[in-house]
């Protein structure tokens, strides 16, 4: 079925306290959403971020972003006041976040509003037995963590970095009052999501969420679960994953993610995976995969190396994976970000998954080097895939048609068959390519709808600072904005 939706991270959202999040303005998004006839909106993961702020490198598979919690709905319930919230200094710039003083202002009005929750409420209670498999090891990581001044947990003592039995004990105890904290902040995130999804639901517009297929080393996952990962028998990485040199770096790519011990995976059932699956089921209605390379081969490279040239490629799990997983949990919908150099081996898997995979039209038009078609070219594609003008990662379309040389301009006047110059109107004729072809499903991101430039884009890959920033205002998402992404809904009938 043809069907199409914006991509907007939670963060984007415009709104009152520093940050885009479960507030009124996130349903009226929803509204947005409706009156245009879209029926997907892609958020990207909504884990609580670490160092460089990025949602792909989280302290928790399992976790939501304390950050997206409405505080006006604490208002509501009378576990903050209004003067308090509008007391903290969020930053004077509603277009873009800062992280620093979000962490320094968040942080002391959710522990206000913890002070004056009830720990006997049966609805808290009830989630803390429920996700027990993963919430005692989270809050307990991140009060010792708070104990730390932030430190990774690599720089703990011994006795509790390798969770030895009575220093958990004795930990546990220490930090009783500031674990339940934790839990209570992971109990009104999932409550805000759940009624902010079924919002959405209810309007007939799906959630896609994604998952990394790498967990952060400093995070609860990795210090409460060593055994899934090639670590030492002192906690720390044997090896971690990246990408090789290639045309664009000369030194590869080094993510520093420990990587899987996937023979482990595969004798416990892969019930670590099943369980991560089940719980991103629980919260969005399609997962995108990232990085699904690496359940084919991944790249493993030396722990300590200082760039990712001296690695190799070692073979993952491939669909023995995804078969347990669909005979544990059936059938589930599920996106394969297959992006980047894909091998002949990836393209199997994509095939034997019967996954959608990605096409992303900013990759489309540099094919000089060959008269063979790019496969990201909407003439090559077929029904099952997902089409994009760009991702997160990407430059906004305004941006990039301003950088791209003269051949793929050209390019992409031939193919459009329309000489006009760089500006919204080549933005709308790229849109249009996307929303024309036989992909049952385009995503749009929203900067590319508004026609916005590079001070919109989301994320900068391999660098940091300046990323996953940007916010929409709430006076650009206008009935006249909904009104052109409908049309092009209507026309090709998605």
């Amino acid at each position: 079925m043809r069907a199409s939706g914006i991509l907007l991270p939670v963060s984007s959202l415009p709104g009152k306290y520093g940050i885009g999040c479960f507030s009124k303005e996130a349903y009226d998004f929803v509204d947005v959403l409706e009156k245009a006839n879209q029926k997907y909106w892609q958020i990207l993961p909504i884990g609580p971020t670490s160092y460089g702020d990025s949602p792909y490198q989280s302290f928790s598979t399992f976790a939501g972003n304390p950050y997206f919690i409405s505080l006006e709905k604490l208002i509501e319930e009378e576990l903050l006041t209004e003067e308090e919230c509008n007391s903290v200094d969020f930053g004077e710039n509603n277009e873009y976040i800062d992280y620093e003083k979000l962490y320094n202002g968040r942080f002391n009005l959710l522990k206000k509003a913890y002070k004056r929750s009830n720990p006997e409420d049966e609805g808290f209670k009830k989630f803390v037995e429920e996700n027990g498999f993963w919430i005692e090891d989270y809050a307990m990581f991140m009060a010792i963590k708070a104990e730390h001044n932030g430190e990774s947990f690599e720089l703990w003592e011994d006795e509790i970095r390798v969770r030895k039995p009575k220093a958990m004990e004795r930990y546990r105890e220490k930090f009783k009052d500031e674990i339940l904290f934790y839990k209570f902040i992971q109990f009104k995130f999932y409550e805000q999501w759940f009624k902010l999804k079924e919002y959405a639901n209810d309007k007939g517009i799906k959630i896609i969420g994604d998952i990394p297929i790498y967990v952060a080393y400093d995070s609860a996952d990795v210090w409460a679960n060593p055994e899934l990962f090639q670590m030492d028998e002192e906690v720390k990485p044997i090896s971690v994953a990246g990408c090789p040199p290639d045309a664009f770096s000369a030194d590869g790519q080094l993510w520093g993610n420990p990587v899987y011990k996937w023979d482990y995976h595969k004798q416990t059932g892969y019930t670590w995976w099943i369980r991560r699956i089940e719980n991103s089921t629980k919260l969005y209605d399609v997962i995108r995969i990232d990085h699904f390379r690496g359940f084919d081969e991944y790249y493993a490279i030396p722990a300590g190396s200082k760039n990712a040239v001296v690695g190799k490629w070692e073979k993952g799990p491939g669909m023995d994976l995804f078969d347990a997983v669909k005979e544990k949990l059936g059938k589930i919908s599920i996106i394969a970000e297959d992006l980047g150099y894909i091998t002949d081996s990836v393209r199997q898997l994509v095939k034997d998954s019967n996954f959608p995979n990605m096409k992303v039209l900013e990759f489309a038009f540099d094919a000089r080097d060959s008269y063979e078609p790019c496969e990201y070219l909407p003439f090559t594609y077929y029904n099952n895939c997902v089409v994009y003008t760009g991702t997160h990662d990407n430059e906004t379309l305004l941006g990039w048609l301003k950088h791209i040389n003269d051949y793929t301009l050209g390019y992409i006047k031939d193919y459009i068959g329309r000489d006009i110059p760089v500006g919204q109107e080549m933005v709308d004729e790229i849109i249009r390519l996307a929303h024309s072809s036989v992909a049952d499903l385009c995503i749009i991101p929203l900067q590319d709808y508004l026609g916005l430039g590079n001070e919109a884009r989301i994320n900068t890959p391999s660098t940091l600072g300046d990323n996953w920033k940007w916010r929409v205002t709430k006076d650009k998402l206008t009935d006249k904005l909904a009104d052109k992404i409908r049309k092009y809904t209507n026309v090709y009938r998605r």
